[in-house]
């Protein structure tokens, strides 16, 4: 009876999956375009963080497209799929480099301001994200091309986790260098800090358990963990439209003022019923 039921749960399953990827790429297709056209106007000489954060949401348009091939199910699937598996992974491997780069870039407008401000440029910016989109291609071919099971593990489990600490370090470094800081204004500290702590959270609970599957033995692979971290790396292209939103000057403060009357106004409640 329980071998019967395992061909209906992975069929249940797969149609679960399928239609979580089916709303995603109809929420965040549109909205990444959107996004991408939104930040391109706001490129100048002496702001070159959009650059940063257009790469990831192209990188972002880039698995979208992947997930309408899968969706869309070719006849060559043998060929398709490894295609559309080197070109998903590529963009995988390049929204991670890309937060770090957003996360180092906001770590030296706190922590050193008059350094960067003066080597912060245009041509600087394309030049480091090309050499990105570069160096993830060229991973992507040795793994996909040159497939050596434990090799790859390796690669890919290294190239996902060095991130970590690199995260971490900047959050910390800009929350301790925040207080000693005067070149930058209030608003601009909380959307630099709120920027940090959404590019670490997106890479701990939507990267995280990806990166677990890659390490886990094959007579302990999870089937459960491995369709979840699936289905996880599918929602970080929502979750990056969530940097556009905190780029926007104005944006947390008006999520602050909003979680501020909010409190109040339960705190009047409380007093009221008292």
């Amino acid at each position: 009876m329980e071998d019967f039921n395992k061909p209906i749960q992975h069929e249940n399953s797969k149609l679960i999956i399928q239609v979580v990827t089916y709303i995603i790429i109809s929420i965040g297709l549109p909205l990444t375009l959107v996004a991408i056209y939104a930040l391109c106007s706001q490129v100048r000489k002496d702001n070159v963080a959009p650059i940063y954060v257009i790469n990831l949401l192209i990188s972002d348009l880039i698995q979208f497209c992947c997930m309408i091939v899968w969706v869309a199910r070719p006849k060559d699937l043998r060929t398709i799929d490894k295609i559309d598996g080197l070109i998903y992974g590529c963009s995988l491997m390049a929204s991670v480099c890309f937060m770090v780069c957003i996360a180092l870039e906001r770590y030296l407008v706190i922590a050193w301001p008059l350094w960067y401000r003066f080597r912060r440029t245009i041509k600087i910016s394309v030049v480091v994200c090309v050499l990105v989109w570069i160096i993830c291609f060229a991973i992507g071919f040795i793994v996909v091309f040159w497939y050596i099971p434990e090799f790859s593990v390796i690669i890919l489990a290294s190239f996902f986790f060095l991130p970590l600490p690199l995260l971490i370090m900047f959050l910390g470094g800009t929350l301790k260098a925040l207080s000693a800081s005067v070149s930058v204004p209030a608003d601009g500290k909380r959307r630099i800090v709120a920027m940090l702590v959404l590019v670490l959270l997106i890479y701990l609970l939507l990267f995280l358990p990806m990166m677990i599957t890659l390490l886990q033995a094959p007579d302990r692979y999870d089937t459960t963990l491995h369709s979840l971290s699936g289905v996880f790396l599918k929602m970080s292209p929502l979750a990056d439209l969530f940097l556009y939103v905190v780029m926007r000057k104005g944006a947390i403060d008006k999520l602050l003022a909003f979680v501020f009357c909010c409190r109040m106004d339960s705190e009047d409640v409380s007093t009221s019923t008292v």
